[in-house]
């Protein structure tokens, strides 16, 4: 990755006007085809620890998407369809607790969303019934 550039959202080896293909190492690691971030990645921190598992196709986000904080605990799995959140999500805080969960819907919240503080209580502000990423009830 420290190779290439990215412009108008493309990426290009340093020095061309000609879109990227093939395979990136390092710290990022995935294969690029015509610019464009494409199929399974894997991204780790500076220290080493894995840090997101992701998955792209026609440039945008798609499937699952696995994420985890410096200390190797799990943070979030969310899944993707055509760029937006699509289907069930969980979140959890860097101490272990549950920090939310529930469902997308075309990018948006949908249905029943329960959400927690660090501390264990329900953060009432974020947990509720949501139509089209709006909340509607308690």
């Amino acid at each position: 990755m420290d190779d290439l550039v990215k412009r108008g959202g493309l990426y290009y080896k340093q020095f061309t006007d000609v879109p990227f293909t093939g395979k990136v190492t390092g710290i990022e690691q995935g294969s690029i085809k015509d610019g464009k971030r494409d199929g399974a990645w894997i991204a780790y921190r500076e220290n080493g620890q894995l840090y997101l598992k992701s998955y792209w196709k026609n440039f945008k986000q798609e499937g699952d998407w696995i994420g985890y904080y410096e200390n190797g605990q799990f943070w979030f799995k969310t899944n993707y369809k055509n760029g937006k959140p699509e289907g069930a999500s969980v979140f959890y805080h860097k101490n272990g607790q549950l920090g939310s969960k529930g469902n997308w819907k075309n990018g948006e919240q949908e249905g029943a969303w329960i959400a927690y503080r660090e501390n264990g209580t329900v953060d009432k502000e974020k947990t509720g019934t949501f139509k089209n990423g709006k909340k509607i009830s308690d």
